[in-house]
């Protein structure tokens, strides 16, 4: 096609041609959704339900979550779609749009690393000035920047992807509307322009990322120096986390957008979006719940609770 409107929908990678694989596909994609839906929506409900857990770490827990359950369902429902109706198409104005919410949630979140490595260095090596530096309006205003980023990022690369002119194919050779899958189908002059954009968005990220690195190492610097075995545990069990969580995200999204098209593959490019795009929604409440008894609690709570209210309705209904 001439240009990117000349064309009403864009082809997805396809799973298989037999039933059985594309079955397979569904009810994989299926289950780490529902995986995903259910822990996140945990740690949600569980943090605004326990007034203990109304604290600045909990408070940007529960905008992570949230950030998580809007990415995976930007991406994995329209594939499990195809992959049941035997269809590989997307719309234009909906392939437009899984590139800006994916694009603004993934931004955000990245963002929102940024502000929770900022909350546990105040809380390890500023614990006098915690409540100080870290009011509710200050957590507030930090949490709508990171989700101003996200959305500035979006902006940015949706109105980039899609102005460029693209060549006869339309076949996305990824599962979702991926940045670099939609540029591979653009003509090269043209795909320069992005390639600035992207490196604005890279140097940003770049600076973030030394941002959290600074803040880790004085953060185990002075966890180290606690003279308390039971304080180290308790700082390493909220930091922890957080760090697996970042490298989790940062290993696999940067790889994805940088990596060199000499060792890019159908297989690789499919591994390494799954890794980036599904899993980080899932494994993020177990990373975070494992070692965090508070959260934990909170959980169980909300888990008995659904099945007293469960039980209680069975019960009701019963009678009737």
């Amino acid at each position: 096609m001439s240009n990117s409107s000349s064309n009403s929908e864009f082809l997805l990678l396809a799973f298989g041609e037999r039933w059985e694989l594309r079955l397979l596909h569904f009810w994989l994609f299926l289950g780490i959704y529902l995986a995903a839906l259910l822990g996140n929506g945990l740690i949600i409900i569980g943090i605004a339900c326990d007034h203990r857990l109304h604290t600045p770490m909990y408070f940007f827990l529960l905008n992570l979550a949230l950030l998580d359950l809007g990415g995976i369902s930007t991406t994995v429902p329209k594939s499990m779609a195809n992959s049941l109706l035997d269809s590989r198409s997307i719309s234009y104005s909906g392939c437009v749009a899984q590139v800006f919410f994916f694009v603004f949630l993934a931004g955000a979140e990245f963002s929102l690393l940024m502000v929770m490595s900022y909350d546990r260095y105040i809380a390890i090596c500023k614990p006098l000035h915690y409540g100080t530096l870290l009011s509710s309006r200050t957590c507030a205003t930090m949490a709508a920047a990171a989700w101003g980023c996200g959305f500035l990022s979006a902006i940015l690369h949706t109105a980039n992807t899609f102005s460029l002119p693209l060549c006869q194919s339309n076949a996305v050779n990824q599962f979702f509307c991926e940045i670099p899958q939609i540029l591979k189908l653009s003509h090269s002059h043209s795909f320069l322009r992005e390639i600035w954009a992207t490196v604005a968005v890279v140097s940003l990220a770049s600076l973030f990322f030394v941002f959290i690195l600074f803040s880790y190492v004085w953060i185990f610097r002075a966890v180290l120096r606690m003279p308390c075995e039971q304080g180290r545990h308790k700082a390493f069990s909220t930091c922890l986390p957080h760090l697996a969580v970042v490298s989790l995200f940062l290993s696999t999204a940067f790889f994805a957008y940088l990596k060199p098209p000499s060792i890019s593959s159908p297989i690789s490019d499919l591994v390494v979006a799954v890794l980036y795009s599904v899993l980080p929604p899932t494994l993020n409440p177990l990373i975070y719940s494992m070692r965090n008894m508070e959260l934990k609690v909170a959980v169980r709570k909300v888990i008995s609770q659904m099945f007293l209210n469960i039980c209680k309705f069975t019960l009701s209904c019963s009678y009737l």
